[in-house]
Order: C-alpha cells, then sequence, then structure tokens
C-alpha cells in the first residue's frame, strides 16, 4: 500500500547549486523554504559537489537530488524537461561567473544549463564570486543580459571573501535569499527572532565559509546552525544570567566585597581610570581590535586624539604643563565633552572656524552670492589611515589631509553641504563641513557608506592597501635579533566598491598618488575603479605634507595638467569643474 503523497502548500523551487565556496549556504536555504511550506528539488553541477553533497540536499529536502544529464532512466522520460517545466521557480544559487557566462551565451553542456535554457518558468540567479570577478567587464555584460532575458539578479553583498578579499560578491545571507523568493510569489515572512550579521559587519568578523556563525549572535542560519542540529553539545549551554550567578556565588564564598576599596599596590602610581572619557575596550578592526583614545582632553579638532600616549622612560618625568584657572562652566563643558562624543559615535561636532584660522583649507575670496553647489551632496574622504598592529604600533603613510580638507572648504564655499570623512589628522575643519573622523580603513569604508546618498564623491584620502591580518593585543616585545612575522591582508577597496554601489554618487571622483608614470597608471586606475575623474600627482616630492600640488585631470575626454599652484588653488579648480558637470548633467 503506498503512502499517498504530501501535498504541498507552498511554491516549487528548483534549485540549481553552482560551484562556488558559498554552496555550504544552499543546505541552509533549502531548511528555509521547506519551514515556509515550500518544496525544493536541487540539482548540482560538478562544481557544486565538491562543496556540498547530494546526500545532504535529499535529507534536507526530502527529494531526489539531480546531478548529471546521462542518468539514462531520467532521461527515459525526458527528465531535464519534465525538471525544469515542474517548478514554479529556478533558483541557482550560488551564480557562479561561469554560470552566469553559459546562462548569458545559452550553453547547454550539462544538466544545470540545459534545464535552465529549457525552462518556462521564471529564473533567480543569486551570483557569489569574487569581487574581481563581478566587478569585470565580462561579468557586468553577462548579468545585464540575463536582465535583458528576464532573468531576476540579486545583486551581491559586500564583505571579506574566502579568497582574502574585501568588495561586492558574497552571497546574501539565506534568510535573505528566502526573503527574495517569498517577495516573487507575494508571500509574507515573519520577522525573524534575531537580525542576521550584515554583509559589511561581517567584515569586521568572520570571514565567509571559513568560521560558522557566532552562537552568542542568536543566528543559528548558515552552516554552523545546521550542524548545531545534528551534532549534540558535550556541555550545557549556559546563559549569561547562570554564568553572572556563579560569580556572585563565588564572590560571596570568598567574602570578597565589590564596593571595598582595593588595598595600594606598591610601585608606580596607578592613573584614575574615567570611563567616560576612555571610549570602548577594544574598537573591533576587521579580525583585529585597536587601542582607544585614553586622554579625554584630545577630542577634538585641533589634536590628535588617536595618537597613543608616549611612554615614559625609566628614570625620566614628562614635563607637567602649567594649569590655569579656569571657570567651572568651562570645567563642566569639558566634562560633557567625552560622554557627547560617546553617544554620536565617531561624528565630530562641526566647528564654525573663521576664514582666517583655516590653515590647509585656504581663504577663497569669493561672491558670496556664487553658490553653484548649493542643494548638492558633496562626500570627501580626506588623511591617511592607521592599520593597527598592537596597541603602539601601526601602519600608516605621509598622507597630511591638506589637499581633502582644501576640497572641502572649496566645495562648501561654493554652497554645497559637505561631509568630510577624516582620517587621524591634525587638522582644523574648514566652515560648514561635518566631519566624521575615523582611523582605519574598515571605519572608513563604514562610514562612506553611511554618508551615502551624494551628489559628487571625491576619495582623497590615501587608504592604506593593506593592514595586520592579526591584531597583538598586547605591545611585541623584541626577542633576539629576528623581528616579528607581520603577515598582511588586503584593505577594502573603497573606490571601487563606492562606484559599484546601488546608490553611486553621479560623480565619484579618485585620487591616484604615483611616483612614476604618472598619467598612464591615473588612466589605468580609472578604468579599473569605474571612476568617473582620477586626480593625478607625482609624491615623490614634497607633495605630501607640503603646501602645493601639480595635478592632472584624466577623464574620458582626455587629460588636462594644471600647473604647481598652492592647495587650496587646486581644490578650488577641482570644486567648479564639479559644479559646472553637475549643473550640465541636470540640464540635460
Amino acid at each position: 500500500m503506498s503512502t499517498a503523497p504530501q501535498e504541498v502548500v507552498g511554491p516549487k523551487i528548483l534549485l540549481v547549486v553552482g560551484g562556488g565556496i558559498a554552496a555550504y549556504k544552499s543546505c541552509e536555504l533549502v531548511r528555509l523554504i521547506r519551514k515556509g511550506g515550500g518544496d525544493v528539488t536541487c540539482v548540482v553541477t560538478k562544481g557544486g559537489q565538491q562543496f556540498v553533497t547530494p546526500m545532504s540536499l535529499a535529507a534536507l529536502s526530502e527529494n531526489q537530488v539531480y546531478t548529471t544529464l546521462w542518468d539514462l532512466k531520467n532521461e527515459a522520460e525526458m527528465g531535464h524537461i519534465q525538471l525544469s517545466r515542474e517548478a514554479d521557480l529556478v533558483v541557482v544559487c550560488p551564480a557562479t561567473a561561469d554560470l552566469m557566462a553559459k546562462m548569458a551565451a545559452g550553453i547547454a553542456d550539462d544538466l544545470a544549463t540545459t534545464l535552465i535554457l529549457a525552462t518556462d518558468k521564471p529564473v533567480m540567479a543569486i551570483p557569489a564570486m569574487n569581487v574581481r570577478m563581478w566587478e569585470h567587464e565580462s561579468t557586468q555584460r553577462n548579468v545585464e543580459a540575463l536582465k535583458a532575458n528576464g532573468v531576476e539578479v540579486l545583486h551581491p553583498d559586500e564583505g571579506p571573501m574566502a579568497c582574502g578579499e574585501f568588495g561586492y560578491g558574497r552571497l546574501p545571507e539565506p534568510d535573505a535569499i528566502w526573503r527574495a523568493i517569498a517577495a516573487h510569489f507575494g508571500l509574507e515572512v515573519p520577522e525573524a527572532a534575531s537580525t542576521p550579521i550584515a554583509a559589511n559587519d561581517a567584515a569586521l568578523g568572520a570571514v565567509e565559509a571559513l568560521e560558522p556563525d557566532d552562537e552568542g549572535a542568536g543566528n543559528m542560519g548558515g552552516l554552523g546552525g545546521l550542524l548545531s542540529k545534528i551534532i549534540p553539545r558535550s556541555t550545557a549551554k549556559r546563559s549569561h544570567e547562570d554564568v553572572e550567578a556563579e560569580y556572585q556565588e563565588l564572590d560571596e564564598a570568598e567574602g570578597f566585597d565589590p564596593d571595598e576599596p582595593l588595598p595600594e599596590l606598591p610601585g608606580d602610581e596607578i592613573p584614575e581610570f574615567d570611563p567616560d572619557g576612555a571610549g570602548p575596550l577594544l574598537a573591533k578592526k576587521g579580525d583585529a581590535a585597536a587601542a582607544p583614545p585614553i586622554d579625554p582632553e584630545a577630542i577634538n579638532h585641533e589634536v590628535n586624539d588617536r595618537q597613543s600616549v608616549p611612554e615614559v622612560i625609566e628614570g625620566e618625568e614628562p614635563e607637567a604643563e602649567p594649569e590655569t584657572e579656569r571657570e567651572p562652566a568651562e570645567e563642566a563643558e569639558e566634562a560633557e565633552a567625552p560622554k557627547a562624543k560617546a553617544k554620536s559615535g565617531k561624528k565630530a561636532k562641526v566647528e564654525a572656524i573663521e576664514s582666517a584660522d583655516i590653515d590647509a583649507a585656504g581663504d577663497f575670496d569669493i561672491d558670496p552670492d556664487h553658490k553653484p553647489l548649493a542643494g548638492k551632496h558633496v562626500l570627501i574622504t580626506a588623511g591617511p589611515t592607521w592599520e593597527a598592529i598592537d596597541p603602539v604600533r601601526y601602519i600608516a603613510n605621509r598622507s597630511s589631509g591638506k589637499q581633502g580638507f582644501a576640497i572641502a572648504a572649496a566645495t562648501a564655499a561654493l554652497g554645497a553641504q559637505v561631509t568630510l570623512v577624516a582620517g587621524p589628522v591634525s587638522l582644523k575643519t574648514p566652515k560648514g563641513v561635518d566631519r566624521i573622523d575615523v582611523e582605519s580603513a574598515a571605519e572608513m569604508n563604514q562610514a562612506v557608506r553611511a554618508a551615502l546618498p551624494a551628489d559628487a564623491a571625491i576619495m582623497v584620502a590615501a587608504v592604506a592597501d593593506w593592514r595586520p591580518r592579526q591584531y597583538v593585543s598586547e605591545k611585541i616585545k623584541k626577542r633576539g635579533s629576528a623581528p616579528p612575522a607581520l603577515m598582511l591582508t588586503e584593505n577594502p577597496d573603497i573606490l571601487t566598491n563606492l562606484a559599484a554601489s546601488e546608490k553611486r554618487p553621479e560623480l565619484v571622483i579618485g585620487f591616484a598618488a604615483e611616483t612614476e608614470d604618472v598619467i598612464d597608471n591615473a588612466k589605468q586606475k580609472r578604468k579599473r575603479k569605474a571612476a568617473d575623474w582620477i586626480i593625478a600627482n607625482d609624491v615623490s616630492g614634497d607633495v605630501m605634507g607640503g603646501d602645493d600640488n601639480e595635478v592632472h585631470f584624466v577623464s574620458g575626454d582626455g587629460v588636462e595638467s594644471l600647473e604647481q599652484m598652492a592647495k587650496p588653488d587646486v581644490a578650488m579648480a577641482l570644486a567648479q569643474r564639479i559644479a559646472q558637470t553637475l549643473s550640465a548633467e541636470a540640464a540635460e
């Protein structure tokens, strides 16, 4: 006696699993579709079988998994035609660059590509690949061709990849894919109990496919969640309250009173800890963490608030600064300043500085009624980035930030709303500019993303290309004559990510600091980064940190070279060109 098959109330999905490392997420996607009432039939390519087994997908889908076109029994019944017609939606996940190229070209050389070509049902592709592959002209051309053919192509997420690079190309989280599928059928999906880790946040944590999901995050999706359901824990899971209760019992058993002051320790006097001025214990930065600023009085635009405190050499005492009498109101204001900054994150207060006080930005003598950039939002990055090695050492460059600050002042003078994302520099904020202070490339990348949308983006900052793969929480000591190994990993490409963003500004401008073949390298960079303009300069002299600059405007129309001039003059020349370009585009 045969059992009648269970009626499926949800959509029927034909899931094509491509040969990419993100294929492991297909297991969780199958689980979510089944949980949502849908039916899943899986087709796994030869490459996909290198990352996920048909047995796993069969167990999760409760359906047969298909792997080859040359199954005589199924093909005697024209199995690939039947598979392509029975589904309500064909989902290709992950859609590798190779698989999308075959789909765009109409190639049918295996079961997956054959049924995609033979289907008369809607197709949804979820790309996942290396960032360079995603940004390649061929891939983008294939994506546009697929969209023109009616294929729904989801945009990949941004974040770190198993190859060590950073950018767009990560497979979206299974929950997001399931929501896209549900939206296709007009189904409502209840909000998850906990929000999955976003791609840009994952850039500061685990690398895709290399680490399971964090149990403490409350996200039981992904491979980690699947395995946690299969493999029992060897010890009982304890909540935060349980741990706190155990510590409380231990303190009471030992007679420890937390309110009783600790006995004085011999040796040097330990400075009093100020929780409001110290900031977070560790500022997370990629797989590393940087030591926070410890001087609350350094949190302003006059000094570098991220500079590590110099170490005092034994036998030497630092010179004490003379104290001056201050009004009670001033002391109260200083006491509240660290708290105000902690509430607002890294966003610095906009200071109204008189023109005479703007050193790097310059004093522009223009008609106050001449505001060609009025109503426009201009996003600018300036200065270097610091990539922490340990609490006292970092990787940096010689950028002073002067040119970027001058551009911010010039665009603001022409009426623009200016957001300036500044690396660690000791420059005053130009009048009318909204400044956001950051330290690392990861922080700058996040700040740029958060500042969008913008009409124009000028990426002047000299972002460090690499950062230490691992941050050492204690100062690295010299042990013998051999230096410690310093392993590096690539930082996010802020300019490329911005140019490829769905919120891409009308005008994307990058800077190229070169020491040889300045113009040729700038031309290549403009094409490689998909920027509209590249402002190139020769930094083999004293340009970095100097007051003058000699630049070349590289665009699709050609190259325009300016004579050497002061950086504020360069800034105003650029600002005027931006105003003309945006006005011309608005008039079209």
